[in-house]
């Protein structure tokens, strides 16, 4: 392995950074932190503005519509599934909402970065042979992360909300 090559020192920076991410979340994860109901829709906002540019800048042709929201429904699935994993906690005399991610929900963004790393290279190669460009490759995995932070927010917005009124009421 020659440390002096780029191909080589790329990836492996890139791996180090991500590691030092993932350990800093996962640290952080173990604390509740402050859940604001009014703020949960800014990312998914952004989100939404920015891939929207994306598209509109290269804009998908023909079936690459569907198969987008095809993409977007998968990622809707799999975000769901990461808004349930979060514990939210309501306090019962200030009604504060706290938030909380669980390690499951860690490991499933890992899982999904090792996933869209393989993906990527393979469907780069591949394109040609798929019958895709290699802009709809970027506007998939756009697409994917709007939907999964985005229903991950809506998840945890209809949850933490029912939990309020259940406090409230009680």
């Amino acid at each position: 392995m020659d440390f002096r090559d780029p191909k080589t020192v790329g990836p492996i920076i890139g791996i180090v950074i991500f590691l030092a991410i993932f350990s800093l979340r996962m640290m952080r994860s173990r604390q509740q932190r402050p859940l604001k109901l009014e703020w949960l829709w800014v990312t998914p906002a952004v989100l939404i503005l920015m891939s929207g540019f994306l598209l509109w800048q290269f804009r998908p042709q023909g079936l690459e519509w569907l198969r987008l929201a095809v993409i977007f429904a998968i990622g809707g699935a799999i975000g769901w599934q990461r808004g349930r994993m979060m514990t939210i906690t309501v306090d019962p005399a200030t009604h504060d909402l706290n938030q909380q991610a669980s390690p499951a929900a860690m490991i499933l963004l890992v899982g999904l970065v090792a996933i869209r790393l393989g993906l990527r290279s393979v469907l780069t190669e591949e394109a040609g042979a798929l019958h895709i460009t290699v802009n709809f490759i970027t506007d998939a995995f756009v697409i994917l992360g709007v939907g999964l932070l985005g229903v991950t927010r809506l998840e945890m917005f209809l949850r933490a909300r029912k939990l309020l009124s259940q406090a409230r009421a009680a």
